[in-house]
Order: structure tokens, then sequence, then C-alpha cells
């Protein structure tokens, strides 16, 4: 299906579903059920209990991360063990125009280290800011620059509720709010802003970028999701019937989605180290999430000659999960003159968090090194 080829966030994990009848409202007639989370290995009975708590709502998704805090911290991935020190951290909650409760973080350079711009994070799928994130984040605010991320509403920490995107363009202008009061700060005002988009999150920068052409000094790309090939989407019947069902249950867990784990990450070991992103949104699509993520791709492709800030694409070429020729596309239509395609060769989805060592130091070196070439431009 469209959006299990493209939508995906590199640790997103998907289960079958069952079904139940509920009284209500007609859009709850029916609803899927998730089954239970699949225990992780290694995690005493007691964690995996909390781990399998119903997430649909924030304070459960906080406890959860609260309680895996310090299990995290220990996990043997490339990204935790090589983590820079020093880094100077900050978690704030921040309530936004439509009173949801939004969860952002801060990674800024060593004291007495001057910063050279500040790079905005956009996440994936089903994804959060506060796991493989972290330590990508720490690497690159000890090349000098100042990193935010926020968990969009409805995923990781945020409030709403979980997995659900009633409207992209909505979500992306939340986005844009967070982002606006966070570039008025004394730490970034006055520096170059940039946007890193992976996954899903790639078609969020893509769309901050459109709608603020001239705030952003460039756009970097990790398997984005910015268009959807047409022998992996739906019929069009089949899309229809999907959207008219969204408008009827719009939260239910319906969309079929193939578990793209495996796909994902090349190196196995680090497959399952994915599984203790315990916040991570692990249910089958909801119906409202699944349509506005294929409106979001067709309003982008139809849009990409409007690129044009410094771009900087990353893309695994061997991804089954967003096909790199949508990058190729994409770096043929952008009108930027300054782009920059880079196919990793065996790569998978994941190239920041899935592949070996000495492939995901590469890609982040790639990051930094793009970022150092156009902060000294300006």
């Amino acid at each position: 299906m469209a959006i299990s080829t493209a939508a995906i966030g590199p640790i997103a994990r998907h289960h079958p579903i069952r079904w139940r009848r509920v009284t209500g409202p007609p859009r709850r007639v029916a609803v899927a059920v998730a089954a239970a989370r699949k225990a992780i290995e290694g995690v005493s009975d007691e964690l995996n209990a909390v781990a399998a708590e119903n997430l649909d709502f924030a304070p459960a998704r906080r406890r959860v991360r609260a309680a895996f805090a310090d299990v995290q911290r220990r996990l043997d991935h490339f990204l935790f063990k090589m983590a820079p020190t020093g880094i100077q951290m900050e978690e704030r909650y921040k309530t936004n125009s439509k009173g949801m409760e939004i969860f952002w973080k801060s990674w800024l350079p060593k004291p007495g280290t001057t910063t050279k711009a500040a790079l905005f994070f956009c996440h994936g799928y089903g994804d959060t800011c506060t796991f493989f994130f972290e330590g990508i984040a720490k690497r690159i605010a000890d090349a000098g620059y100042a990193v935010f991320a926020m968990d969009y509403p409805g995923f990781g920490l945020s409030q709403g509720l979980h997995g659900y995107i009633p409207s992209f363009d909505g979500m992306v202008d939340q986005v844009i709010e967070r982002y606006a009061a966070i570039r008025g700060t004394k730490e970034v005002r006055g520096l170059q802003h940039f946007l890193l988009g992976q996954s899903m999150g790639g078609a969020v920068a893509l769309k901050v970028h459109l709608k603020q052409p001239e705030v952003w000094g460039g756009v970097l790309l990790v398997a984005p999701m910015c268009k959807i090939a047409e022998e992996v989407t739906p019929p069009g019947p089949i899309l229809k019937a999907l959207s008219l069902m969204s408008y009827v249950l719009p939260e239910a867990k319906l969309f079929p989605l193939k578990n793209i784990g495996d796909l994902a990450f090349r190196d196995p070991e680090k497959r399952k180290v994915a599984e203790f992103n315990v916040i991570s949104y692990a249910d089958q699509m909801r119906l409202r999430t699944a349509v506005e993520l294929t409106k979001a791709t067709r309003d982008i492709e139809s849009q990409l000659e409007k690129v044009c800030a410094p771009l900087l694409i990353l893309h695994g070429a061997a991804d089954k999960v967003t096909d790199p020729n949508v990058s190729k596309f994409l770096y043929a239509k952008a009108s930027t003159k300054d782009k920059t395609l880079k196919l990793y060769a065996e790569g998978y989805h994941s190239i920041l968090e899935g592949e070996p060592d000495e492939r995901i130091s590469s890609v982040i070196n790639d990051i930094i090194s793009w970022l150092d070439s156009h902060t000294e431009t300006y």
C-alpha cells in the first residue's frame, strides 16, 4: 500500500489487529484494537507490563518513557555509546495556540563553544525526538550547532491522541509556530537556521519550507517522503473509500500496514535496539492519518519546483520503505541550483540508526560537512 512504503519513521513497528464493537457516536461504532505489544527481550516482566500500557494519551507515554530511562541509557548502540559528553540539553513543554502541550528539546554546544547555526529537526511517522535522535543531535551539537526538536501533537511526549494526524497542514502549522518561537530566543536569534527532516519528517520539512521560503538557510532530508510512486498507490476507488470512511471513523486503526522493521534496519542487532523506543506509535495507522499523508504527498509533489532553499538529500540506495527514485525525482524538480543528492550503496531506510557503525558515522559527518559549508556562505 502507498503509505506503508512512503510514510514510515525509522523505528515504527506494526502488529496485527483484532476487532470489537462499542457503543457511542457513529464514528466509534467500529474500532481497531491493537494486539498486545511483543515482549522486549532482556527486560523484566514489570517493565514489559509498563510498555504494554495503552499509550493513546500523553500522560501514559510520559510515564513509560520515564520508566525506561535507565534502560535506554545503557543500550548497546553506536549512537548511545559514542555520543559526545558535555552537550547542554534541556527539555520543555509549551502550550501552543491550540491549547495542546507540546514537548520540545534542545542540544547546545559545549560551554565556551561558538554556535555556528541552528538546526531544527522534523521526525518520522510514529517516532519521537527522544530516542535515536538524542545521539544524532549530540554529535551535531558537538560540531558547533544548536539543535532543536519537537514531538508533533499526538506523537512522543506531546499531547494528543497517539498516532493521529487530523490535518497534515495543521500539524505543519504547529511545527512552524513552535520553531518560530525558538528562533526568536537569544541563543539562536540572528543565526542561520536550517531544517532537517527524516522520512515523513521530510514531508513536514518541505511543507515548512514551502510555507516559509525566505526563512530557512537550507533543507536537509534523510530518506524523505515527498512523493508516492504510482505502482504502490492503491487504486482510486480504494483511496476514495478510505477517505470517506475517515470522515466516519477518523481515529479508527483500520489502515493495513506491513511490518517494515526488518526493511528499515540493515543491522539486525540495531533492529532489536529499536524495540526499546517504547513510546513510538506501534499500531495500525488511523484512517484520517493515512488519508492526510496521501494528500500531503500529492500536494508536495505538485510543488517540488518551488523548493528554492539549498538542499541536501541523503538516501539509502536499497531503501524499500521510501523509494530512492523519489529522492532523485525531488532532486531533478527542485528549482534551487544549490542541491546535492547522495545515495548510500546497500543502505536501507534507517541510514542514521540501522546501518553499520561506520555508515551511521559517515551519514552524520556528511550532514555536518554540508552545514559547515553552507554556514560559511552566509
